[in-house]
């Protein structure tokens, strides 16, 4: 989808940058602990609940579109959490960034589903993908994975089953009904979709011993 044009957005993220992290692989190896990850953070509601809820967790936010990463870092300034900072640039290799085992948990909402085969790679769950988490996640570390998107979901459950890196300890297609609401943290796109009737598939995998 095309973001609306921000006018003045790189100075307006120049005065939220003590938000941002500049230069992520830097920092590989002495991140701090606990520590989980959202990739691709859209607007923010997700990832500012989760502070919320989970204060003592160093949270860090990818998201390679600037003007959709403002929002993010807004919604997170606004309601005055100190535990989220964002990196606003894509990444090839989590290992650039993040030594094995350094990462507790990450979350994958709502990625772009890349339908054409030769775009594959580019999948956040492809199997090459899902190694590299597993690699980065500590022991019992999580991934958790939603999306509306059928087709890459049942590609997604096809990839975990051919790989020995998680198991799978949660799995449903219908999240909005099959869980409790009120202990569902949402993102502003699922909101839209679900409130249309459109079913959620999720799944929670944790890494294998």
């Amino acid at each position: 989808m095309r973001q609306r044009k921000i006018r003045n957005l790189d100075e307006k993220l120049e005065a939220l940058v003590n938000f941002q992290i500049q230069e992520p692989e830097a920092l590989k190896g002495s991140w701090k602990k606990p520590c989980y990850l959202e990739i691709g953070c859209g607007k923010g509601q997700f990832i500012t609940k989760l502070a919320e809820l989970n204060r003592d967790w160093k949270l860090v936010a990818f998201e390679g579109h600037k003007s959709v990463a403002l929002h993010a870092i807004e919604k997170v300034r606004a309601a005055g959490h100190e535990n989220v900072s964002f990196v606003l640039k894509y990444i090839n290799s989590l290992e650039d960034v993040f030594e094995d085992g350094e990462i507790s948990g990450i979350f994958l909402n709502f990625s772009d589903p890349w339908p054409k085969a030769r775009h594959e790679k580019r999948r956040l769950t492809c199997g090459n993908r899902l190694e590299e988490y597993g690699r980065v996640l500590s022991t019992n570390g999580f991934l958790e994975f939603k999306t509306d998107n059928d087709g890459l979901f049942e590609y997604t459950l096809t990839e975990i089953a051919n790989r020995e890196t998680f198991v799978m300890v949660e799995m449903t297609r219908d999240l909005h009904n099959d869980y409790d609401k009120e202990k569902i943290i949402t993102t502003e796109y699922e909101d839209k979709f679900s409130q249309k009737g459109k079913k959620i598939n999720y799944l929670k995998l944790v890494k294998k011993r």
